[in-house]
């Protein structure tokens, strides 16, 4: 069973530089040589050199180990180094990893990175056409044959459920891709730089696996992105106000499978991040009303609205009327709104398996986002969903 008590890692340990390549949907060059660009980007936003390094994280599915990135990137001796599986859902998980390591003085300056040519290579959104033999592999076997053998089909059968529960149609995700490509519109690192869209747009674009329309489906990017963690002592020496790490978590659920549990009691949520959520707020000892804006993993649209109901924004069955008339953009001015990715997502800005969002968190407390919330002092941010997953509290120093 998952914790039942808040831990001890919030506060110790810091985000201190932030660092990326361009966003493209085809970068020219190597993964490799984009994992270290966004790592010396990170370290020179955080005022440091590669020989301060002393550890790496990734994700299982990157092609850069942390070894040769080290060796790439002018880094020496390595005292911790860690990958951490389930695609999306590792994003916060890379941070917390790097957290454990400067709170007990493994590592003492970690980055974490991620890099692909997502759209000019391997392509996640093709799917899978095979898959060896594992007991990962086992849960596949169960849906590959009827056809299942894509993100989009493995999210749709959540989303129909989702909307033959609660009684409503597909128009219900719309207010979330709009929301995101809004502030993706204002972003110019962004891809879709001065092209919002409308619900009209939305209703318009064509079916990928019904209930789910093109827009409601996330991009696939070549880039990279870096973060520095290290103590709140030492940010405090380096160039930007620390951004501390408030709580962090990990979380799977009962009968947890990777995009293809669907032999829970239901199908209406998203059990895993409910695991995360309960965590982050004890440690943290926030409440939704606390945060001042969210980032949330936003590969499909309808895990948006899943998520702000596990997180307690609204009530199960709510997130629809919650995110409707523009309550999820910055400048709503009525009660009950919470600005979400304000750089656009991974619908608007880029496909990243969530580590741009992370970025964005950061520049929101730093007060530097192109969509800034002001007076920003807290903000949540969430990793994959569907598979066992992760989340952050970031919060001003």
């Amino acid at each position: 069973m998952s914790l039942h008590r808040a831990d001890t890692l919030g506060g110790r340990a810091a985000v201190a530089g932030i660092g990326a390549t361009e966003f493209s949907k085809d970068s020219g060059r190597s993964e490799l040589k984009l994992a270290v660009e966004a790592v010396h980007a990170a370290l020179d936003d955080a005022g440091l050199r590669p020989q301060d390094v002393d550890g790496l994280v990734t994700f299982t599915m990157d092609t850069n180990p942390e070894i040769t990135v080290a060796q790439a990137a002018g880094i020496g001796e390595l005292s911790f180094f860690s990958r951490i599986h389930y695609g999306g859902g590792a994003a916060c998980a890379t941070v917390q990893q790097a957290a454990l390591a400067v709170a007990t003085g493994i590592a003492e300056v970690v980055v974490c990175y991620r890099a692909f040519n997502e759209r000019s290579q391997h392509r996640f959104g093709t799917g899978l056409t095979s898959r060896q033999a594992s007991a990962e592999g086992v849960a596949m076997g169960w849906t590959m044959p009827y056809g299942l053998l894509t993100p989009a089909s493995w999210v749709a059968l959540h989303a129909q459920r989702y909307l033959h529960s609660y009684g409503l149609t597909p128009d219900a995700f719309a207010p979330v891709a709009v929301a995101d490509r809004f502030h993706a519109a204002t972003n110019p690192a962004a891809y879709f730089y001065r092209r919002p869209i409308t619900l009209a747009d939305h209703a318009a674009s064509r079916w990928i696996v019904e209930p789910l329309r093109l827009l409601d489906c996330c991009q696939e990017t070549d880039g990279g992105q870096a973060l520095v963690v290290t103590t709140p002592e030492r940010a405090r020496d380096l160039r930007h106000t620390p951004v501390v790490i408030a709580a962090a978590a990990q979380g799977a659920g009962r009968n947890q499978e990777a995009m293809t549990s669907f032999y829970r009691d239901g199908l209406t949520g998203l059990p895993e991040m409910g695991v995360v959520a309960r965590q982050l707020w004890r440690t943290s000892g926030l409440t939704p009303a606390d945060i001042d804006t969210a980032v949330l993993y936003d590969h499909f649209t309808p895990f948006v609205l899943m998520q702000l109901e596990e997180f307690g924004f609204c009530g199960p069955g709510e997130g629809a009327d919650f995110a409707a008339g523009g309550r999820l953009q910055l400048g709503w001015d009525g009660a009950g709104g919470l600005p979400v990715n304000t750089h656009g997502g991974q619908l608007g800005e880029a496909y990243l398996h969530g580590m741009n969002g992370i970025a964005e968190a950061v520049r929101q407390l730093r007060g530097t986002a192109v969509n800034q919330v002001p007076g920003a002092q807290r903000v949540l941010v969430t990793a994959g969903t569907g598979v066992p997953t992760s989340g952050l509290v970031l919060g001003r120093d």
